[in-house]
Order: structure tokens, then C-alpha cells, then sequence
């Protein structure tokens, strides 16, 4: 006999719908891990990176690598 929803049953549905659930998490978990970097809040690191990406040329990165030695040292 056909039910409202033709012929997949009840059970039907909810396997359906944990493979639904399992492939969007999936996909959530693929798309965070290629969007999340390591943070770090060392700030020669930042400026190493900044530096890599070509952000800033090597004189501001000579010259802020600099202040930033220097502020470290005076630091208690």
C-alpha cells in the first residue's frame, strides 16, 4: 500500500537523512580546517608573515623587526 510519502518508509527517511546530516558535517568540517591558519599572537611572526605575503617591502620589515626588538627588551 502507498503511504503519503510513495514508497520509502519511515525508517527510509531517517537514513536519509543521517547520511544528509553526516555529509554536511563533512563538508563544515572541510571548509573550517581550510579556512582556519594557526593563530599566533607573536607579533615577529605576524610581521614574518606580512612580509612573506609581500604585504610590506623589506625596509618596513627591517625597521618594524627593529621597534619590536627594542620595545621587548625594555620590557620588564
Amino acid at each position: 500500500m502507498m503511504t503519503a510519502w510513495g514508497d520509502m518508509t519511515l525508517g527510509a527517511w531517517l537514513w536519509m537523512g543521517v547520511w544528509v546530516v553526516a555529509l554536511l558535517v563533512m563538508v563544515w568540517l572541510l571548509v573550517r580546517g581550510a579556512d582556519r591558519a594557526p593563530r599566533t599572537d607573536d607579533p615577529e611572526a605576524i610581521l614574518r608573515a606580512r612580509y612573506a605575503h609581500g604585504d610590506i617591502t623589506q625596509a618596513e620589515y627591517e625597521q618594524a623587526r627593529r621597534v619590536l626588538r627594542t620595545e621587548k627588551e625594555t620590557r620588564p
